[in-house]
């Protein structure tokens, strides 16, 4: 075992053990308080019941289909390209030259005849009744438990069932009806029903067009005219937003000097192969089931001024189920406040190091005096049979003048267009949409129409990606990189100005999808848990924002009343007001009254959140 300070690394001790220099005499020695966590979170073993496979047998959109089930995207009529019509679409300039590279794309109902999906299919497949309501209590870590749930959704991991315009192992068959054209400005789409089809176009450097063809009986062509100028927005991002802002804020603890900290529970060593600033983390870990990993840092004798300041910490950790990080703040009269982040959402193995921000979660009676405070202690609690967490890199940020509260409504349902969205208008705020790109190419009865999610990005709503809907965390890398830039490419297409942030489909990620997302994406995520879930404004690790599930009035409530009290972010989430991880509309209408009778909080958008956090770097 690694030596700290000369000093070996201690396991269960009952009282203190210094990292480096005697042991203490166990008067800071610290309960659980109730804190540990009895319940887990595994996002991971869900299965859904329907439209989406996670197996890869899927049918592929050129060569099979499934006897019994419906036809692959590139089938979407349920015929043969021979037996269908073909449009020929030309795109050029305000002159007449031919645009090479433009991208075509065609939306409709024909294209997903036959294969429509039943009502609330795929919606809050994230998360569902049995990983919801079940978090533990307020002196608990929050790890709601959700292991193994289904829900009534209708995605499948059984292979047999794809959607039209998905399929669970992340192959994209929606580019049937998506294509760039050549040398002539021209691409040609087969096997088309006859019926009423809009076709958009779109290139950089010129605006978006589009064009409404109907085809009827024979086979078709058009021509779209695009004008020079268009979105600002690029498929690429101009930089790694993760390591632009991997350390805002000021240096409270880097963890390059041990000698005032200390181990009061579980092991804890210094590492100097593994850390995420300087020369050396520190590597707390356990094999027993249950155990709680603690150090404490002694503040008495600094005694720094820590008021109206906010935290952050790199964590690090290749066990992420079942785990909550927390730094308690005790001061020399015993009163503590908790900054939490209750669960870690990722799966499939190491994400790296990733940068928390965690709010409030809990404080006493008699808030502690932040400037006359006894000891830092950074806690993970776990209930696993083992864990396995580094820690480093401290840092304190100032709070914003108000808090906030985003919005965030996954998939972009028409539940949320015919039923939310007068909400939304009534009371003047907007909402984060998360949209899947094939599904609205796809034509789904149960989504938004693009013209719909233009007229929401017009009332003030921000649309933003939601990948393929499949777990990136499964997928090959090259067809992860391929598959988000697809997504990103439609979104700048389409003129979605939210266009620069997203959503991880099932909370799915790990290092390679980290590295990936941030060459096409600034911000998202997220970490997701189902108990009061804050963040910091100026701290958070942009493409690991922690949210929390809208499953329930009082929760939601609690958490508008954290951000209000202490100046920071909720990050709401919600599906379908039909599904139990959403709270039913009369509950969000008093959620909406809520929100607007509070003093000292205010709706914003991602693109708002974005801005405050790169301004005060």
């Amino acid at each position: 075992m690694l030596a700290l300070s000369g000093v070996a690394a201690v396991s269960g001790l009952a009282g203190c053990a210094a990292f480096g220099g005697d042991d203490g005499d166990g008067s800071n020695e610290t309960d659980d308080e109730g804190n540990d966590t009895n319940e887990t979170n595994d996002e991971t073993d869900e299965t859904d019941a329907g439209n989406e496979t996670d197996e890869g047998n899927v049918t592929d959109g050129d060569n099979a289909t499934d006897e019994d089930n419906e036809s692959d995207a590139g089938e979407g009529n349920e015929s043969d390209a021979e037996d269908g019509y073909s449009l020929s679409v030309t795109v050029e300039t305000g002159d007449g030259d031919p645009i090479e590279g433009a991208t075509v794309w065609l939306e409709g109902d024909q294209l997903a005849t036959g294969d429509a999906p039943e009502e609330a299919s795929d919606a809050g497949n994230e998360t569902s009744a049995n990983e919801t309501g079940n978090e533990t209590g307020a002196n608990e870590t929050g790890n709601e438990t959700g292991a193994n749930e289904t829900n009534a959704s209708n995605e499948t991991s059984s292979g047999n069932g794809t959607n039209a315009n998905e399929t669970g192992n992340g192959t994209d068959t929606s580019s049937e009806y998506e294509n760039e054209t050549g040398g002539n400005g021209t691409v040609e789409f087969t096997g088309l029903a006859d019926g009423e089809y809009t076709v958009l176009a779109s290139a950089e450097g010129y605006a978006e067009s589009e064009e409404t063809v109907e085809i009827d009986g024979g086979n078709t062509e058009t021509t779209i005219t695009l004008e020079e100028g268009g979105s600002d927005l690029a498929v690429e991002t101009e930089y790694n937003s993760r390591e632009e802002y991997a350390q805002p804020g000021d240096s409270f603890d880097d963890f390059e000097d041990l000698s005032s900290w200390s181990i009061t529970e579980g092991n804890a060593e210094e590492d100097t192969d593994i850390s995420f600033t300087g020369s050396q983390s520190v590597r707390l870990y356990t094999e027993e089931e249950g155990a709680n990993m603690v150090i404490e840092r002694d503040l008495e004798s600094d005694n720094p001024d820590l008021t109206d300041l906010d935290f952050s910490m790199a964590v690090r950790t290749p066990t992420p189920e079942n785990i909550a990080v927390e730094l308690r703040f005790v001061d020399v009269y015993g009163s503590s406040r908790i900054y939490q982040l209750p669960s870690i959402a990722y799966r499939g193995g190491d994400a790296g190091w990733f940068r928390t921000a965690p709010g409030v979660f809990e404080e006493d009676e008699y808030p502690p005096e932040m400037d006359f405070l006894d000891r830092l202690e950074v806690r993970i609690h776990h209930t696993g049979e083992g864990a396995e967490v580094w820690v480093d890199d401290i840092r304190t940020h100032q709070k914003p003048d108000s808090g906030y509260v985003v919005l965030g409504w996954d998939d972009g349902l028409r539940t949320f267009y015919e039923e939310a969205s007068p909400l939304h208008d009534e009371y003047g705020v907007n909402a984060v949409q998360s949209v899947v790109r094939q599904w609205i190419i796809g034509g789904r009865e149960d989504v938004m129409t693009r013209g719909e999610l233009l007229e929401r990005q017009e009332a003030g709503d921000q649309i933003v990606g939601h990948g393929t809907h499949a777990r990136f965390a499964e997928m090959e890398p090259d067809q992860l990189r391929d598959s988000v830039e697809t997504d990103k490419q439609f979104k700048v297409n389409s003129g979605f100005e939210g266009a620069n942030f997203l959503t991880f489909p099932h909370n799915s990620f790990n290092s390679t999808v980290l590295d990936i997302v941030s060459d096409y994406y600034y911000a998202g995520g997220y970490n997701q848990a189902g108990n009061v879930n804050l963040t910091a404004v100026y701290g958070f690790d942009p493409l690991v924002l922690p949210r929390t599930i809208g499953h329930d009035l009082e929760l939601c409530q609690d958490c508008v009343d954290t951000a209000a009290q202490y100046n920071q972010c909720t990050v709401l989430n919600f599906h379908d007001f039909g599904l139990d991880n959403t709270i039913d509309r009369d509950e969000y209408d008093q959620l909406l009254e809520y929100i607007d009778g509070t003093d000292n909080v205010e709706v914003i958008t991602l693109d708002e959140l974005w801005e405050m956090r790169t301004e005060n770097q």
